[in-house]
């Protein structure tokens, strides 16, 4: 039998994913240009502070959902509505 990924599992698994690139931008700012060949800010780096804040504010947010899905389940569970 193929279980159904919870939504709790979906969101926090994509908090960690964007938590990695955002830590994988900090450390490595110029990967960029290292991994594609590319310079789209012509090396200033502007691009990848960029995607940091914006892989910052997506963290933030699938944070904030995977809580408010666990908290959802949790109810659901307490008033014995889970499947």
């Amino acid at each position: 039998m193929l279980l159904k990924p919870s939504r709790v599992m979906v969101e926090s698994l994509l908090a960690a994913l964007s938590a990695a690139a955002l830590v994988l931008t900090s450390l490595w700012p110029q990967w960029i240009e290292g991994l594609f060949g590319l310079e789209p800010d012509g090396g200033s780096g502007e691009t990848e502070w960029g995607l940091a804040l914006g892989l910052a504010a997506l963290t933030i947010v699938f944070i904030a959902r995977a809580g408010r899905a666990w908290r959802f389940q949790r109810q659901q569970r307490a008033a014995g509505l889970a499947r």
